[in-house]
Formats: structure tokens, C-alpha cells, sequence
């Protein structure tokens, strides 16, 4: 059942956002998209706006709606009209959503200036906007992609600038590289190839603290992972024959828990060159980065259970939640998809910053969407013991209180950076 736009306000200021910047309620077409509109409490009126969303996230109160409406800018948190369902998805269609709350915010009085922002999985889900606003039609239906775009693409309006907010490069890199590529059956996926079970200790496997895997596994199980992705889309895209283009439930077993570098914090573990990294007291220093992040916990119990499967359907796999791959690691089809931060970003000529979050594991691919991207006026920038979600990585610390300003640096720095250039 929908919520009515007077219930959905109600539970909005219950959560006591109405605190920092009184949001209102905004309704979108498709009913199920919908957005949450902050203002500054006081200052001067606003002409840049930001607009916040994802590709099937809650972003109504995402933690960048207040702290950007704070710092003087009007914020729009938007949920898209697959929300909190992946089995809905059309990743091509969040496009529209994104252009009606463009639309909206350039009919804001006083707005001159548009900036999207980007976080996780809106990353690819924004850049994909602007590359196709950029570039037209032709980015989108290129020969190359799973699934290409609808010619209701065409003449998207563009945003004027984009902030990358620890951004992976796709839920299709990330299904790639979560999937546990042991699996000999799909219609059975207890049965293993034990040379490629990560969990186990013989193949490098800690059952406490950090896994060490070989170079040797490592290569075969980055590569089985881009085989067994591969074998998927196959069987896809055969099943979407026999249907004659009908649609229908897809279940990738053990599609999670599977991700090394979780597992072995030696893998992407830091960047490839001295970056600039933004200190707890606020100074930026430039160094290869380490990332501090915790050692993940996956179990062979947990990537065997119902938790580790993926329920989708023969679309939503195809538009997002698939690429091409020869190695999981370094070895993908970007543009194979159009779910892909780094295929996107070479398309991409306004401005760009790109963060990345030190307590979290996307450090190494921020930097290659940074190095791919094609923007004259782009900057790399890393949070020190900044989790995923853009809070102190208490878990990080080796003293209390060690990254106890990572939410105050970053928001500080956006501003800053978007103030400079808009």
C-alpha cells in the first residue's frame, strides 16, 4: 500500500528531521517515486541545489539532505521508483526519475545551478544520467551494452556538476565480484569445486581475523568469478529467448558473501599513487593511502544460506545486475553495462569530485573512476577512517575518538568544492 503525501510528511517529522530543515513531502510520476525537499533554516536563499539518489535506496533521509541543507544549499533526497526492491529494477528508467527531480529543482526560485550527488550505489546511477544527458542516445544503445535504453532518453537536461560519494562501480562489478564461483550447478548449488571454496582453510581461509589467499588462487578465483557471471547472462538471455522477451523470477544462488577482497584486506587495500587524504583535525596530506577498514566475517554457513541468494528477475539481472568480465578484478567489460561508474565517467565532462571513505574497501576503484574520468575540472579526495555510510569508523580505532570529525571533514569539503566552482 502507497502512502498518502500528508501520511509520508507525518513520518518524516516524526523522525524528527523537521529539526534541522522542515522537509516537504514532494510526489513524483510514477507514484512510487517520490522526494524529500530541505531548505536552509536561515542564511541566504540558496542557487545551487543538490539532488540525491540511488537506484533502489532510501535517500528521503539521507545523512548529505541535512548536512548539505545546513551548509546553505537546497537538498532534494529522492527514492526511485524501485525502491527497496531489486527485483523491480530497470536501471535505464531511474533516468527518468533523476530527470523529474531536475526538472523540479530548476523550478526552484532562485536555483541556478544543479549538482548530483552520487553515494554508493547512486554513483553509477547518477553518472549513467549525466553520460547519456551528455552524450545522447548513442551512449546508451551502444552495440556493446546487455540491455540498451529506450528512446524516452533522449534530450535529458544536464546537471551542471557531480559529487562521487564512495561510489562503486556498479551493482553489476559488485554482483561480479561477490558471486561465489565454487558453485559446479546452479540448480544445486551445495555442490563445490573445493579448489575455489574461499571458505576454505586450505585455500586460505581464517576463521579468525584476516584470510591470506595466494597470488595462484587468487588469479583462478577472480577469473571463475567472470566465468560463472559469464555462464549467468547466458543463461539469461537464452530463457528471454524462450519467453520471446517476457520477463520472469531469476535467483542467483550464493550471489553474496563471496567478495575476497572482504575477506583478504590485502586486496585493493590502498591506492595506486599518493593521494590526498583529509585528516580527523582537517588537515590534507598526499600519500599512498591505506585503507583501515575491518576485516569482513562471511562464513561458509552464511554464503550457504538464504541470506547469500539473489532474488531478481530475467530484467532487472540484465539491466543491473550483470557485466561481462574475463577477471573480476581488473578484468571487465565497463561498457558492457549501463550500470558502470567507470564506463560513464568517460563520458562525463562537468565538473567532478570523487571521495572515497577510508574505513570502507572502494578506495582503489574511486581512484580509477577518477583516473578514467574525462572531466578537465575533477579531484580525488579520501576520508580518513570514514565509513561507507559517512560516519567515524569506531571499529577503526586504535584510540577513542581517532576519526571522531570524518562527518563534519566531508560535508565541510563538498561545500567548499561546490562553492568554488557554482
Amino acid at each position: 500500500m502507497r502512502l498518502g503525501a500528508s501520511l509520508v510528511l507525518a513520518v518524516l517529522m516524526s523522525a524528527g528531521l523537521a529539526a534541522q530543515s522542515n522537509p516537504a513531502y514532494i510526489r513524483f510520476s510514477p507514484g512510487a517515486t517520490k522526494g524529500a525537499l530541505y531548505k536552509p533554516d536561515s542564511g541566504p536563499a540558496p542557487h545551487v541545489a543538490v539532488l540525491i539518489i540511488h537506484r533502489t535506496g532510501n535517500f528521503l533521509t539521507h545523512i548529505g539532505t541535512t548536512e548539505l541543507a545546513k551548509r546553505g544549499f537546497l537538498v532534494l533526497g529522492m527514492n526511485p521508483r524501485s525502491d527497496n526492491n531489486e527485483a523491480a529494477v530497470n536501471f535505464e528508467d531511474n533516468a527518468l526519475d533523476i530527470r523529474s527531480g531536475i526538472e523540479f529543482l530548476r523550478r526552484q526560485p532562485g536555483i541556478t545551478k544543479i549538482v548530483l550527488f552520487g553515494h554508493s550505489g547512486g554513483g553509477p546511477a547518477t553518472a549513467f544520467y549525466q553520460a547519456v544527458a551528455e552524450k545522447g542516445l548513442a551512449y546508451c544503445q551502444a552495440p556493446s551494452k546487455l540491455v540498451s535504453c529506450g528512446s524516452n532518453l533522449a534530450n535529458l537536461p544536464r546537471a551542471d556538476g557531480i559529487v562521487f560519494v564512495d561510489a562503486h562501480p556498479g551493482v553489476s562489478v559488485n554482483g561480479l565480484r561477490s558471486l561465489n564461483p565454487a558453485v559446479i550447478d546452479e540448480a544445486d548449488a551445495s555442490r563445490l569445486d573445493p579448489s575455489l571454496d574461499p571458505f576454505k582453510t586450505s585455500n586460505g581461509y581464517s576463521l579468525n581475523g584476516a584470510s591470506k589467499y595466494s597470488d595462484a588462487f587468487k588469479t583462478r578465483y577472480f577469473k571463475a568469478q567472470a566465468d560463472r557471471m559469464n555462464r549467468l547472462i547466458a543463461a539469461v538471455q537464452a530463457r528471454q529467448r524462450a519467453l520471446g522477451g517476457d520477463n520472469d523470477v531469476f535467483v542467483v544462488r550464493r550471489g553474496e558473501g563471496a567478495r575476497l577482497m572482504e575477506l583478504d584486506p590485502t586486496i585493493h587495500h590502498a591506492t595506486m599513487k599518493p593521494q590526498r587524504l583529509v585528516k580527523n583535525d582537517g588537515t590534507i596530506v598526499t600519500q599512498v593511502i591505506e585503507s583501515v577498514r575491518p576485516v569482513g566475517r562471511s562464513t561458509a554457513q552464511q554464503n550457504a544460506s538464504f541470506d547469500s541468494t539473489r532474488v531478481l528477475t530475467l530484467r532487472s539481472f540484465l539491466s543491473a545486475n550483470a557485466v561481462r568480465a574475463t577477471n573480476s578484478l581488473d578484468g571487465i567489460d565497463w561498457c558492457s553495462t549501463n550500470n558502470s561508474t567507470p564506463c560513464a565517467v568517460q563520458n562525463i565532462s562537468v565538473p567532478a569530485l570523487f571521495t572515497a571513505m577510508g574505513g570502507h574497501y572502494f578506495i582503489r576503484d574511486n581512484e580509477i573512476h577518477y583516473e578514467m574520468s574525462a572531466s578537465p575540472d575533477k579531484e580525488f579526495i579520501v576520508i580518513d577512517g570514514a565509513t561507507h555510510g559517512i560516519t567515524p569508523c569506531t571499529a577503526c580505532e586504535r584510540t577513542p575518538g581517532e576519526y571522531s570529525n570524518v562527518t563534519k571533514n566531508f560535508f565541510d569539503y563538498v561545500a567548499s568544492w561546490i562553492g568554488k566552482r557554482f
